[in-house]
């Protein structure tokens, strides 16, 4: 295995977190419970990523709620990172 498959497989990691993250916003994570612990773990690991994004490309207003297109954004700018590093 060489570096470019490990950094590969460090980026689908971090998108299979992204996605965990996305699923756990649709449970209720009151404070004290282990759905709030895991989603501040998760937190702590992918908003860095999708601040700077946000602050470009704010949630689309949709009805009464907002919807985040920044998970979507660092999930293609990962694969389109990822599918040249597997296939080299």
């Amino acid at each position: 295995m060489n570096v470019l498959n490990i950094i590969a497989y460090v980026v689908e990691a971090y998108v299979v977190l992204l996605i965990a993250r996305a699923l756990l916003s649709w449970l209720p994570a009151r404070p004290g419970t282990p759905v709030y612990r895991i989603v501040r773990a998760l937190d702590t690991v992918i908003e860095p990523v999708l601040r700077p994004i946000r602050r470009i490309l704010p949630p689309v207003r949709a009805g009464g709620m907002g919807i985040d297109l920044s998970f979507i954004v660092v999930i293609v700018v990962a694969e389109l990172i990822v599918i040249p590093l597997l296939h080299s």
